[in-house]
């Protein structure tokens, strides 16, 4: 009798050495780490993984999570100073930002305020509820300065699922897909697994990052099982996701 469980492999047996482009590891901005204790545990619980190599990305959303430069920076440098103190030397920590397009984006677009990584990628989310007003102006003023948009997490926004011509279209602005590595499992429930295989499969995704805030979500991580073809799809966007950034 097969036992089709037995053809699923777990995802962390894959994920050494990825680097993680979307997470919310510095302490004390947003809903992510609360304080540096905090950061340092996911930090470990990522190296158990074998991923140690950073790039943090709090939340800059209007009165919300008002972070900036300066904000993201001094957090950037306590977490530093505090691995170092741990003598955590393996770990590489840069930051950048995932940006909400809300009503004060392209105001600090427009100021030289945004915060991307790998020097010209700026990584932007919506609002789960509805898509934002202004997206598409962003985006184009995103691409005026001859910077490349991230969404994040397309998957979850659940307004795009019986609308998929809206993510061919976000496709054909030139628009980058980053998927969120849980919404391969059900944590955010069946509707967004489902689609985040389906985008996968039509090779939509070009990054995938954890976008972990704590240790339940690190640990729900741990126990994400796939086939073998989502495994081999995934492969190359790993090694994508490592040699842009």
């Amino acid at each position: 009798m097969f036992d089709f469980f037995r053809k699923k492999k777990f995802l962390v047996d894959y994920l050494e050495g990825l680097l993680d482009i979307h997470n919310h590891i510095l302490p004390g901005l947003d809903d992510g780490a609360k304080n540096v204790t905090e950061s340092i545990a996911l930090i470990k619980g990522f190296a158990e993984m074998g991923m140690t190599d950073f790039i943090a990305t709090p939340h800059i959303m209007h009165n919300y999570y008002p972070n900036n430069q300066d904000t993201i920076k001094e957090a950037l440098l306590r977490l530093k100073n505090e691995l170092l103190a741990q003598k955590l030397k393996d770990v590489s920590l840069r930051a950048a930002a995932e940006h909400m397009i809300d009503d004060n984006f392209e105001a600090i677009l427009e100021k030289g305020e945004i915060m991307p990584m790998g020097g010209n990628y700026v990584l932007v989310e919506m609002s789960y509820l509805q898509p934002s007003i202004n997206f598409n102006e962003a985006i184009i003023k995103i691409s005026s300065i001859n910077h490349f948009t991230i969404l994040a997490h397309p998957e979850r926004y659940i307004y795009l699922h019986n609308a998929y011509s809206k993510y061919e279209g976000y496709k054909k602005q030139g628009i980058l897909f980053q998927l969120n590595l849980l919404s391969l499992s059900e944590y955010y429930g069946k509707e967004v697994q489902k689609m985040a295989f389906k985008l996968l499969e039509d090779g939509f995704i070009d990054f995938v990052g954890s976008d972990v805030h704590n240790m339940k979500q690190l640990n729900s991580l741990k126990e994400v099982q796939l086939g073998t073809k989502m495994l081999e799809i995934l492969k190359p966007i790993f090694l994508k996701t490592n040699n842009t950034f």
